[in-house]
């Protein structure tokens, strides 16, 4: 039996602008944000993170999870690198790349 998903239209909302508000001059427009990066920036930072994080992570836990089977040893490794690449390593990288950009000028 299959969902039937209808939208419907909301009317607009009044505006809560006063005519004070609309005879004030408009200031400069709000700074842009930086633009994303390019698809092949974005692979290239990630690929700088996930390979940086497995080597350290190979190196520090490595020993210790030597005697696991394989997918339990995969298991492990890849619980801690996937979390710090994607919550701290990529961002970072991308601040970074940000601040680079922004001191070019």
């Amino acid at each position: 039996m299959g969902l039937l998903m209808t939208t419907v239209a909301r009317p607009a909302a009044a505006s809560a602008t006063s005519a004070a508000d609309r005879n004030q001059p408009r200031s400069a427009a709000p700074a842009q944000p930086a633009a994303l990066p390019s698809v092949h920036m974005r692979v290239l930072l990630t690929w700088i993170a996930v390979f940086t994080a497995l080597t350290v992570v190979q190196l520090l836990v490595g020993p210790y999870v030597k005697g696991f089977p394989m997918l339990l040893r995969t298991l492990v490794i890849t619980g801690i690198v996937v979390p710090a690449v994607v919550y701290t390593l990529v961002p970072n990288l991308l601040k970074v790349r940000a601040a680079v950009l922004r001191r070019r000028g």
